[in-house]
């Protein structure tokens, strides 16, 4: 695996790993070498990047050791790139399919100035930009007209009116939002999942079926990590919300996908089967979406307490007012919590990060607290959110300022075939992915031989 030296581990290594559980002392095997820049900014991207990163290479090493008959006082020194952290942070901007840069944002995605303030809306999926629409009584779908609309109108009503018809708009808020955790273990049940025997071809999840229940970056992210480290994962939508073509193109390499209808009878018994064999469970839906199927953590550790259950939500489960239930993504986020008008210009208009880094480090948290459950045993519940990640990024240790001297991508940056056709793309920092992503949907949904 490669990742990058700078002279060794900065405060916020040790911080991840402590967050994870690690055994004290392990932070120190990370060392980042080589130079990667995300681009200069008011807050520590590049630090958040490096450490989330180096400590899922540690929790990966962990795992190894243990199926090797060790314990954590074994993990391997690691090494991580920095120009593969930095590629891999903004792995959609470098994505090309069949030659064509992908679609990120859409024309009613940004900040809009309201009567108040500013708001960031989101609709980037057609049913959200339908929601939009509707909330806010607009003539039609076109910047222009939400422009004039939001403009007569204080930003929390804009908000509170589009997240009541379904859709996504978020006032921009001046100061940061309340602390939250970056890790939050919920359960361990004293029960252990199936023992893992030594790795059968050195990558450290293999033969670990991982059920993915997540859309859009952070939660893809963490599962197409535990893939490229061996994981047997299976990515089950619902065919009532479809997935655009260019996000799964970006976060569909190291897993299969297939689509179940948990409302027909037949497709609820095939994932039964799926939940009695699979040793790991990532959801990446808003808190209680999906009790009414039996799919949260509580109810999955109730009847399966081998389990690694990982959970993943935009506002933070222990979130302040009705946001804790609310849908989210990325950009949000920095809207509510104060990143973006940390990143203000002069200008005075919100900015943004230089990445994602909310939904890339959170994506590598997961699948670093994954990794380690699976270390330990199994029989665990965990639960992430971009709002922790935001809150350790402003508040944690500064560690240095974005952008680390000459960088270019190219040396990380692969070409596959896909079922998009050939995909240009970002490499993953723990090596290569042995094929590139199907078309989301287009498998069975069944696990592959162990």
């Amino acid at each position: 695996m490669t990742i990058a030296d700078v002279g060794g581990p900065a405060g916020r290594t040790a911080q991840a790993w402590a967050a994870l559980g690690g055994a004290p002392g392990i932070a120190g095997r990370v060392r980042y070498r080589g130079a990667g820049n995300l681009g200069e900014g008011p807050l520590p991207v590049a630090e958040l990047a490096r450490s989330t990163v180096g400590a899922c290479a540690l929790a990966a090493g962990e795992l190894a050791a243990v199926r090797a008959g060790g314990g954590p006082e074994d993990v391997a020194p690691v090494v991580v790139d920095e120009g593969a952290v930095a590629t891999a942070f903004v792995s959609e901007r470098h994505l090309r399919v069949a030659g064509r840069a992908p679609v990120t944002f859409a024309p009613l995605s940004g900040f809009w100035r309201a009567a108040d303030g500013w708001v960031r809306t989101h609709a980037n999926y057609p049913h959200h930009e339908t929601a939009l629409v509707r909330a806010l009584g607009l003539p039609s779908a076109t910047p222009e007209a939400l422009r004039a609309a939001v403009a007569g109108r204080p930003a929390v009503e804009v908000q509170e009116s589009a997240y009541a018809a379904g859709g996504l708009a978020v006032a921009v808020s001046e100061g940061y939002g309340e602390p939250q955790p970056l890790v939050e273990p919920v359960r361990e049940t004293g029960a252990r999942g199936r023992p893992l025997g030594p790795a059968p071809d050195g990558r450290p999840a293999a033969g670990v079926r991982v059920l993915d229940l997540t859309r859009v970056i952070a939660g893809p992210v963490a599962t197409r990590t535990l893939g490229v480290l061996g994981a047997d994962v299976l990515r089950i939508d619902s065919p009532r919300l479809p997935e655009a073509d260019d996000a799964y193109a970006d976060t569909g390499f190291g897993k299969r996908s297939a689509r179940l209808d948990l409302a027909v009878a037949g497709d609820r018994a095939v994932l039964e089967g799926l939940l009695a064999e699979a040793d790991v469970v990532v959801s990446g839906y808003r808190p209680g979406a999906l009790e009414r199927y039996g799919l949260d953590a509580a109810e999955l550790l109730e009847r399966w307490p081998g389990l690694v259950v990982a959970e993943l939500c935009a506002w933070g489960w222990r979130g302040w007012g009705p946001w804790a239930g609310r849908r989210g993504f990325d950009s949000l986020v920095q809207a509510g919590y104060g990143i973006a008008t940390a990143c203000a210009g002069a200008d005075g208009v919100p900015g943004v990060l230089p990445a994602q880094a909310l939904d890339h480090g959170t994506g590598y948290l997961v699948a670093a607290g994954v990794l380690r459950a699976l270390a330990q045993g199994g029989g665990r519940g965990l639960r992430f959110s971009l709002a922790g990640t935001g809150s350790w990024l402003v508040r944690g240790p500064a560690g240095g300022r974005c952008g680390r001297g000459e960088y270019s991508a190219e040396p990380w940056l692969r070409e596959v075939d896909s079922g998009y056709g050939a995909l240009r793309h970002a490499a993953s920092p723990f090596g290569q992915w042995r094929r590139g992503p199907s078309r989301w949907g287009a498998d069975e949904a069944v696990w592959l031989p162990r």
